[in-house]
């Protein structure tokens, strides 16, 4: 997970977790094709509405959240390229405001509305997946692909074999048939690679590909197909699966869960390692807050490392800093080993240095 990523998906958890006893809680989101003179009437209507009311009929904690909500709004002449998101709320006694300006994907739905919780359903597209995996089941009698994402498994093609069984016969008849098997099955093979090719090369290439298959027809589909490189690269592993159907790519995906998980950690992994190497070796590292805040001041952070323990905002400010001095940010999961020592051991904050600081 990127710190970008991590720290929008933060936002996200802090106003899913808010809640109130009295609806009291603004959601507008604003698609892209309305104005803002649109989404500003239903505020203004309600605001005008709540300044003439007593704190009974209008309680002041929503006066406050639509007086926010006003205030963001009026920085905007035009509605984000993607459209606007403003959260608006007391719901732990303190005024919360969060606004979403620079989207990723469209918003689709207008919503404006005040409750005892959050809408966060016209953001949800934001939360997609952040990687997509290519699934290959490739058998001698037949082939199917597919992809994996958060969302499961989408099927997207299956396909037979013209291959056909092993011959009983002897002799040059048996010879020829079974050279003839062989370049049949050489052709399949080329013909399942060029597939796999369009479909996670294409556009939008998968980040990950997961290689399914008896063991045998696997290992000779990767031998004697003519596989692009750039899918040689992508696969993540090879695994046992029975059926070249929907049915195989489900099974695929169920087993090769496990390794991707690995992968994606991968990076994460080895820089921590080199982390508690330098540590060990009494090298140019820095640790906890305040030593790694002096190594930025010198400019002398070359990797950083955040855990997911630490709140988004400290975060963002370290990255960003470490970014303007031409470092890298690894955010650091904490559902793991390395990741639960270097919280309770470092703070959660460490960083590579460039070279010592006193």
């Amino acid at each position: 997970m990127s710190l970008s990523d991590y720290e929008l998906h933060d936002r996200l958890d802090r106003l899913a977790s808010a809640s109130a006893d009295r609806d009291i809680l603004v959601t507008l989101a604003v698609p892209p094709d309305e104005s803002i003179g649109e989404a500003r009437q239903p505020v203004e209507t309600d605001y005008a509405e709540a300044s003439q009311l007593d704190e009974q009929s209008f309680p002041k904690p929503l006066t406050d959240a639509l007086e926010s909500v006003r205030s963001r709004l009026n920085e905007y002449d035009e509605v984000p390229e993607n459209g606007l998101a403003i959260y608006a709320g007391a719901a732990d006694g303190d005024l919360l405001t969060s606004v979403f300006d620079d989207l990723p994907v469209p918003i689709d739905d207008s919503v404006y509305r005040h409750a005892n919780e959050f809408d966060l359903e016209p953001l949800e597209a934001i939360t997609e997946p952040e990687s997509t995996h290519g699934l290959l089941v490739v058998e001698r009698g037949g082939a199917a692909l597919g992809l994996l994402d958060d969302e499961g498994v989408e099927p997207i093609d299956t396909f037979e074999s013209e291959v056909p069984g092993k011959s009983s016969a002897g002799g040059q008849s048996a010879e020829r048939f079974e050279r003839d098997r062989e370049r049949q099955k050489r052709e399949f093979f080329d013909e399942v690679a060029e597939r796999a090719e369009r479909q996670f090369l294409g556009d939008d290439p998968v980040d990950g590909v997961l290689l399914g298959g008896t063991t045998g027809t696997v290992e000779t589909f990767r031998e004697e197909a003519d596989l692009d490189h750039r899918l040689e690269d992508r696969i993540v592993g090879e695994f046992a699966v029975e059926y070249s159907s929907q049915q195989g790519l489900h099974q695929l995906a169920e087993k090769g869960q496990e390794a991707i998980e690995e992968r994606d950690r991968e990076a994460v992994t080895e820089t921590l390692d080199e982390f508690f190497e330098r540590i060990g070796d009494d090298e140019p590292v820095a640790y906890g807050h305040d030593e790694v805040d002096d190594a930025l001041e010198y400019d002398a952070v070359e990797t950083l490392l955040l855990s997911t323990a630490l709140e988004g905002p400290d975060l963002q400010e370290f990255g960003d800093r470490t970014e303007a001095q031409g470092g890298e940010t690894v955010v650091v999961p904490g559902d793991f080993p390395d990741g639960n020592r270097f919280v309770e051991a470092f703070d959660g904050m460490g960083a590579l240095l460039r070279f010592p600081i006193e």
